[in-house]
């Protein structure tokens, strides 16, 4: 079972780690989250669409490169990392100091993706790899959002357990939840881990 831990223990930490892992179903809201956390605490914001996955015209980089990439950016020393690839949690996982699982219900992800392709159809946004415009979602896509409780979380649990096991995970499940983490860690006390 992962180290799950409080809202705020997970802002005492937030205010004071170094390395932070953002994970969770797409629509969610996790790419938003991660800029506002590295902008409140002078994080390096490093994306998996923008900088590891994607080549322009949506090509798939090879996944040896991707590991390779992910190695580098993990020794970085202060990073927010905005992204789910559970194939990829054997590196992140040891290198991270606090995971935040954004676990919406299914329903505010497809309203988040729903937003999000509203917003940026046709354009690329701002934490995708250039060349890749926002697409319409296809069946696959919105499968993987309503499907995802069951199929994949069951993933990320094992694989936290796995890489993982002492690295505290705070489960977010709301933006409101988000916002007031962000607003307690950005607290002086939070910075002095009291």
């Amino acid at each position: 079972m992962p180290r799950y831990v409080s809202l705020t223990e997970t802002a005492n930490l937030l205010a004071t780690v170094g390395r932070v892992l953002v994970i969770g179903c797409s629509g969610g809201g996790k790419t938003t989250f991660s800029a506002k956390i590295a902008e409140s605490f002078g994080l390096e914001f490093q994306s998996l669409d923008r900088d590891v996955r994607w080549l322009p015209g949506w090509v798939e980089r090879d996944p040896r490169e991707q590991r390779e990439i992910i190695a580098d950016m993990v020794h970085r020393s202060r990073w927010v990392m905005d992204g789910s690839g559970a194939s990829s949690f054997d590196i992140r996982l040891p290198q991270t100091d606090l995971v935040l699982w954004v676990r919406v219900p299914r329903r505010v992800a497809l309203l988040g993706l729903l937003k999000r392709v509203s917003r940026f159809y046709g354009s690329v946004r701002p934490a995708m790899a250039d060349g890749c415009p926002e697409p319409l979602p296809d069946r696959e896509f919105l499968s993987y959002i309503w499907n995802f409780e069951k199929k994949y979380a069951p993933i990320f649990i094992k694989q936290i357990d796995r890489y993982g096991p002492n690295v505290p995970v705070a489960v977010l499940h709301s933006h409101p939840e988000m916002d007031r983490l962000l607003q307690l860690a950005s607290q002086p006390h939070a910075r002095k881990g009291g």
